[in-house]
């Protein structure tokens, strides 16, 4: 590393010392080709810019020669960034530049023309809520992008997750209600996905990835701009949307595939107002899709308008909506006993004969689901703007859910199935109002948000009981011994929804409705304390109000918490390597809880402090060969104290004081080593325990949330560029993971989920209009499983085929 940073810092310096000077001139449009006046044109990481005069055009001169990235802002459009290469005594003039209107949060910049490296974006508003390269950035996050999407024939979320590094899908969505989506492990951690365009955004199900831009997985405690309720110690993933743009076009594109695989999608945009700025986008899409077991399947259908008025230089307004209705089978996962051994270990020992479902296409769960953002911008100044967002989000689910759960009382592998009606609701609303800074004091430039967030979430249950409903093995085999008494029922167990509501008759229906709200406020200051050095500083002040059970006050509570963040980065070399360093802070909310033994009296409320993460990480981040070669590379260490666990000499209390360490390192690299050919890769390695505690069944273990220790991902993509083959092209790849403990405490001992390597492979067809491609995955029908106290058998080798076609 020391040779190749003295080789690129030499080759840096030569250019300098026998530059001459250069001249960059070009036109600034709107779509409709329009010329664009007073636009503002500068060179980053320079002094040097220009404005567009009344023809469009702009001049900047005396440029030294190199490579450099010129970043074009107008207010109401998005902002873009084009690399150019300035030679010795020439005059550089660039094709017409178009400008698209369409609001994103802090001027979200869109890179636009030929990029390159089309699987890496390295500029984003959302991760530190100011616009910032990634280079300049001290937190380490992966970022989605919709063109690497394309690639690989997405057409769920679980796969698109598996292109960011060091996530790993723990279960998958199961639609019931409260915690009903997908479980992910993040650096030692689960999260859930909860956050869209960077507010607040909830489901109970899994969310359709045609309406999605890209995906931002923030890596490390991220509490300090985004508070507890959508992150976790491990980091968040925020799905950023399709938005409105400057002219009229969509695209219609269908998929097929295995296990009943159909699914078409439509993007349309246009103008409702050129004159009044006003234009509308609407993305739609309806699934089906069957399980590869002998039951299950799942289908939706959402709808996503969006709107983008730019009222004038100063006042711009979007809004944003997606309404969701679907309907699925919830994936009926084995779960095994927390407290007591079971008769396996291993899956070579259970037996188990995974294309069985142990559920019915009866059996089904309604998952509605919308989601509402309204943005205003407002420019105050030359260096200050200001943003107000209202979010607003409902997710519902009613229906049937069933698990299966080992009690470790029966003999052999058996399991024991429950059943619920569900009826539950959870209903957010987030304001939040930001003002954002861009200014010098003593001649260092400051970068500011100063933001206010006030978050309510409401939530209410009205679901049964769980009712026994048979047992099973996990070769097939079903009875109707009830665990609980001696007696053997005579009837079948069938899966039908008469017979399972008979069942649940005798169970009671819930009638819970709970009610808590957070007002925060926070800031966050980048500091250029030199052209190749900057640091960052970041302060929360977070008010948890919880209502709790609106029927009583025995169970509200209130607490106040302090969040900071540091971080610094050094870039040897200006824009192409930086060295940087973190603190990050997280933290939890903890709920007083009743304990005590209720046979031996009443029992009384406890009090907790919140439970805290700190983290510390250091790295580089590499944006070299023009943008070319993006890599990091970092080392993070988490410590979460304070954790709430059950007491070990009694199950009906609470303790306080367990201590979680998870650290390890992480590598991502996206590459376009030649035209055409794109390539993602990550690596990550995550060490986990749990290093102190008074519970002993936990104690010096791996926390089961933590997933496996090794995982990694690559993707390659090449099209040709010319030629008699120019549009077609290749793809392929592969997803691993080291082995997992599905179970890992002192008293069941160890259940191990066996190592995976998973390949695949596409084709396609690249044309001006259209795309035709055809995706393999799990190429060699690999069995494979994920879990997280459970086992979950994965999808084998499936073949999707996919037509598009651009308007």
């Amino acid at each position: 590393m020391k040779s190749l940073l003295s080789i690129l810092t030499l080759f840096l310096f030569a250019n300098i010392a026998f530059a001459q000077s250069g001249t960059i001139t070009g036109t600034i449009t709107d779509n409709n080709q329009a010329p664009l006046i007073g636009v503002n044109i500068s060179l980053t990481n320079t002094n040097k810019g220009a404005q567009s005069n009344e023809n469009g055009t702009f001049e900047i001169s005396s440029i030294e020669p190199g490579d450099y990235i010129l970043s074009i802002s107008y207010i109401g459009f998005k902002t873009r960034e084009v690399a150019v290469s300035v030679s010795n005594n020439q005059n550089t003039t660039l094709e017409t530049i178009v400008l698209y209107e369409g609001n994103e949060i802090l001027s979200e910049v869109v890179i636009d023309g030929e990029r390159r490296n089309k699987f890496s974006r390295k500029k984003t508003a959302y991760v530190s809520k100011l616009p910032l390269t990634d280079i300049e950035n001290t937190q380490v996050y992966s970022t989605i992008t919709t063109e690497l999407l394309k690639t690989q024939v997405v057409t769920n979320f679980d796969d698109a997750l598996k292109n960011a590094t060091g996530v790993e899908n723990l279960w998958s969505s199961t639609g019931r209600g409260g915690d009903g989506a997908g479980y992910y492990g993040l650096r030692g951690f689960s999260v859930q996905p909860q956050l869209v365009n960077g507010l607040p955004g909830l489901t109970n199900g899994t969310i359709n990835p045609a309406n999605i831009e890209r995906i931002e997985v923030l890596k490390g405690p991220s509490a300090t701009l985004f508070g507890n309720a959508v992150s976790s110690y491990g980091g968040l993933i925020n799905v950023v949307t399709k938005k409105p743009y400057v002219g009229t076009g969509g695209e219609l594109s269908f998929t097929s595939g295995s296990y009943g695989l159909n699914q078409i999608v439509g993007d349309f945009n246009t103008a409702l107002s050129k004159e009044d700025n006003l234009y509308f986008r609407l993305n739609t899409a309806y699934s089906t899709e069957q399980s590869f077991q002998d039951a299950g399947f799942r289908k939706s259908f959402f709808v996503a308008p969006s709107l983008s008025y730019k009222v004038n230089n100063k006042l711009s307004f979007s809004f944003y909506g997606e309404i969701t209705q679907a309907e699925q089978t919830n994936p009926t996962f084995l779960f095994l006993n927390r407290s007591a051994p079971t008769a396996s270990s291993n899956l070579d020992e259970l037996g188990y004969n995974n294309k069985l479902s142990f559920t019915s296409n009866d059996l089904t769960l309604l998952n509605p689901t919308q989601n509402y953002r309204v943005e205003m911008d407002y420019k105050l100044s030359n260096t200050w703007q200001s943003q107000t967002l209202l979010s607003k989000s409902s997710t519902s689910t009613s229906g049937y859910y069933s698990y299966l759960f080992d009690f470790g009382i029966l003999e052999g592998d058996t399991y024991s199935r429950f059943i619920s009606k569900q009826n539950a609701n959870t209903q957010t609303t987030d304001i939040q109002q930001n003002f954002i800074g861009d200014f010098k004091v003593a001649s260092l430039r400051n970068r500011v948000v100063i933001g206010l967030d006030y978050f309510n979430a409401t939530e209410t249950s009205n679901n049964t009981g769980y009712a026994f409903y048979g047992n099973v093995t996990p070769d097939g085999g079903s009875n109707g011994d009830n665990p609980f008494t001696a007696a053997v029922e005579t009837d079948a167990y069938a899966l039908s929804t008469s017979a399972v509501d008979a069942a649940l008759a005798s169970q009671g229906v819930g009638n819970l409705k709970s009610k808590y709200q957070i007002y925060s406020m926070y800031a966050s200051d980048v500091l250029n304390i030199t052209d190749n050095l900057s640091a960052m500083v970041g302060l929360r002040l977070d008010h948890f109000d919880n209502e709790g059970d609106l029927t009583t006050t025995a169970d509200d509570y209130d607490q106040t918490t302090v969040s900071p963040k540091f971080g610094i980065v050094y870039q040897p070399i200006k824009d192409k390597l930086s060295v940087f360093g973190n603190y990050q802070n997280g933290f939890t909310n903890v709920a007083p809880q009743l304990v005590g033994d209720p046979d031996a009296g009443p029992q009384t409320l406890q009090s907790f402090d919140p439970e805290e993460a700190n983290q510390l990480e250091f790295g580089i981040k590499t944006n070299l060969f023009n943008n070319r070669l993006n890599a990091t590379i970092s080392y993070y260490d988490i410590k979460v104290k304070d954790r709430v666990i059950t007491d070990p000499s009694s199950l009906f209390n609470k303790i306080q004081g367990g201590e979680v360490v998870s650290k390890g390192f992480e590598i991502e690299i996206n590459a376009n080593p030649v035209k055409g050919l794109n390539i993602r890769a990550g690596y990550s390695n995550n060490d986990s325990e749990t290093t102190e505690s008074d519970n002993t069944e936990i104690l010096n273990r791996r926390p089961l949330e933590a997933g496996p220790e090794e995982l990694y991902n690559l993707w390659a993509n090449y099209e040709f560029q010319e030629g008699s083959l120019e549009g077609f092209g290749l793809g392929f790849g592969v997803n691993g993971a080291s082995d997992r403990f599905a179970i890992n405490y002192a008293s069941t001992g160890e259940f191990i989920l066996p190592s995976y390597t998973i390949a695949n492979a596409a084709v396609f067809y690249q044309a001006d209009k259209y795309r035709i491609g055809l995706k393999l995955n799990n190429a060699f029908n690999k069995e494979y499983y994920k879990g997280w106290t459970t086992i979950n058998p994965q999808t084998p080798r499936a073949l999707l085929a996919n037509m598009s076609y651009q308007f």
